[in-house]
């Protein structure tokens, strides 16, 4: 008996690479976007990005997914704290 993938969890899978090479271009990293863990921290010790990478991914974000992001939203920081939660994020509230 093989196993398969549910559709949920095959278009999470999807759109958590999607949203990995979407900050890879926007950023311009030196690396794949497969290579970006769903849960090493995009801050800091994870990717290293800071604030102002940050903004430019909300940006990026916003155009392709229709999100309506706020830079004094109290929950950005658990949104943006790896690339797991900021794709449930997306996913949870994309228009587009």
């Amino acid at each position: 008996m093989t196993e398969q993938t549910s559709p949920t969890v095959a278009n999470n899978q999807a759109l958590q690479l999607e949203v990995a090479q979407l900050i890879v271009e926007a950023l311009n990293l030196e690396i794949q976007a497969a290579d970006i863990a769903p849960d090493a921290p995009l801050y800091g010790d994870g990717l290293g990005l800071d604030s102002i990478d940050i903004l430019e991914i909300s940006l990026v974000l916003s155009k392709r997914y229709g999100l309506q992001l706020r830079a004094d939203d109290q929950d950005n920081q658990s949104f943006f704290s790896s690339l797991g939660s900021l794709t449930a994020y997306i996913a949870s509230q994309r228009t587009r």
